[in-house]
């Protein structure tokens, strides 16, 4: 017996193939962004899915003239566009390490020297309010410093990962186009 469930479906309905791409697009067909509506109700059905498991995109049209030769190029189309979606992301993410990496660097740069600094003026402070004032501003201004690496190591990197990881499934999820009349008569008979 086999336990393993089939893919999460994702349906569309549109009149014809076109309203799938974005009209402003001029590449040829395969090469073509999907429509911004369409890339965003397959990403949000996607995204109400589980988050491990397969996806299976079905695409009924009401007209198409030869259904047959449509469905290889609508395939590769949509695995084309969510293939170079993740590359997107994926140059996002080792952007967002870079920053994170650099952020980091000049955050512990510019801690050590607030520290530096406040405990000179510490060692000279002798009583005096405005320079206890002034070490305590450094020693604050120093760890506000680190406040974008420790964001973008502790928060910013799990939406763009988990972003990724739900683009590669799509690139590689099924594409069937059917015309609206034959899934009817195949649901109906």
């Amino acid at each position: 017996m086999n336990n393993t469930p089939g893919p999460s479906v994702i349906r569309m309905r549109l009149s014809n193939i076109s309203q799938l791409f974005n009209s402003m697009d001029p590449s040829p067909f395969v090469g073509r962004d999907l429509d911004v509506n369409a890339e965003s109700f397959i990403m949000e059905w996607a995204q109400e899915h589980p988050a491990k498991g397969d996806f299976r995109l079905e695409i009924l049209v009401d007209l198409c003239d030869d259904i047959g030769a449509a469905r290889a190029r609508v395939l590769r189309a949509v695995r084309a566009y969510f293939l170079e979606r993740e590359e997107v992301a994926c140059r996002d993410f080792r952007r967002l390490m870079r920053e994170g990496r650099l952020s980091l660097v000049i955050g512990l740069l510019f801690l050590s020297i607030c520290l530096g600094v406040s405990q000179v003026i510490e060692s000279h402070a002798a009583g005096s309010g405005l320079l206890k004032l002034i070490s305590e501003s450094l020693w604050i201004g120093g760890w506000v410093a680190m406040w974008r690496p420790m964001e973008i190591f502790l928060y910013d990197w799990w939406p763009l990962l988990r972003k990724i990881r739900l683009l590669r499934r799509l690139a590689a999820m099924d594409v069937r186009l059917m015309l609206v009349a034959d899934a009817e008569q195949g649901a109906g008979g």
